[in-house]
């Protein structure tokens, strides 16, 4: 039988490289998205480009049409933005790519989820996926990808073939958001180290998930309904994270130690301002303050046993593998 999949969110970071491993590896691939510079990229690359906005129900179902497989990695991801935005390409967008699976048939759908589901503001080591969440979202993103959640366990009890990943911090190659925007704040000035930057976090190199997102596509009936954590399984404090990787950029890091009171203080005044304003993603935001503060790291006991998951990149050869495509582009400017 011929494989066929649809992934959502095919011309971001996360969705470009599933979409692309799957098209090596023999699948007919339906590249869906709302970037046509990046889509004109894959279809060049022999993947089929869908235009179309995950809130626009016809859209994905037209794209669905034929899949056996649905990779929904499509959302709005970002710790700032209008709530309207975020629930309609993270709620409505899910609501709509369950809708289509169910009306052509697709025989496993794996949902992109996050680990962001677990941030209270609390130090958390070690978290399982079974643990209880906190009762409402720590941002908007959070809480409309809780609400996404609720819709793909919803539709697993009813008998839905869903299996949900929840991989923390993406990097590599290609990256457009974590690596980069640190390397850009140092340049501009200097990197909050909050409380010394301590805290432990835990990364993921991208060719890691996908290894995890096909493994979950193939895995048996018995993965069906579960959610399972994903990272490189290599929790470290944040200074170190921030010392390889300047080290390897040959960049100083400007790293200055701020008392986690002061910062959250400046977040929210920075954040009060963007609201009473209107104006753009405030610098720091409290969500943020939260991150590089609080230590947060996963267990990935149910991910090794039922998916076989092994990271296969190391972050060290991660960070080594980002810096090079960095250097190579410039400075890593995106290209569309």
């Amino acid at each position: 039988m011929t494989r066929k999949a649809l992934v959502t969110g095919a011309t971001g970071f996360l969705g470009q490289a599933l979409a692309r491993r799957l098209h090596a590896d023999g699948w007919e691939v339906v590249a869906f998205g709302r970037n046509e510079a990046v889509g004109a990229r894959l279809a060049a690359a022999g993947l089929r480009f869908h235009r179309g906005d995950l809130a626009d129900e016809g859209a994905v179902l037209a794209a669905a049409r034929g899949a056996t497989h649905v990779f929904h990695s499509g959302a709005l991801s970002a710790p700032w933005g209008r709530t309207a935005d975020f629930i309609a390409a993270n709620v409505t967008g899910t609501r709509h790519v369950l809708a289509a699976c169910e009306r052509v048939g697709a025989v496993r759908l794996v949902h992109v989820s996050t680990p962001s589901l677990y941030f209270d503001g609390r130090h958390r080591l070690g978290i399982r996926e079974d643990e209880p969440l906190p009762p409402r979202g720590i941002n908007t993103y959070a809480e409309t990808k809780r609400q996404a959640e609720a819709l793909v366990d919803a539709a697993a009890a009813r008998g839905a073939p869903v299996v949900t990943l929840r991989p923390r911090a993406l990097f590599g190659p290609g990256d457009t958001t974590l690596l980069p925007r640190l390397v850009r704040a140092n340049a501009r000035g200097f990197l909050p180290l909050i409380d010394g930057g301590l805290a432990l976090t835990d990364v993921t190199y991208v060719e890691n998930v996908v290894e995890a997102l096909l493994a979950a596509a193939e895995a048996g009936p018995a993965v069906v309904g579960r959610h399972y954590n994903i990272t490189n399984g290599e929790p470290m404090p944040l200074v170190a994270l921030l010392e390889r990787l300047f080290g390897r950029l040959g960049m100083p890091l400007n790293g200055r130690p701020v008392p986690y009171a002061v910062a959250w203080a400046l977040a929210a005044g920075m954040e009060a301002v963007a609201h009473a304003t209107g104006g753009h993603e405030p610098i720091l935001t409290r969500y943020t303050v939260g991150v590089l503060a609080r230590s947060q790291t996963l267990d990935l006991t149910a991910a090794r046993r039922d998916l076989g998951y092994a990271p296969r990149v190391s972050v060290a050869e991660g960070l080594e593998r980002f810096a090079a495509w960095w250097e190579a582009e410039g400075g890593g400017a995106p290209r569309g």
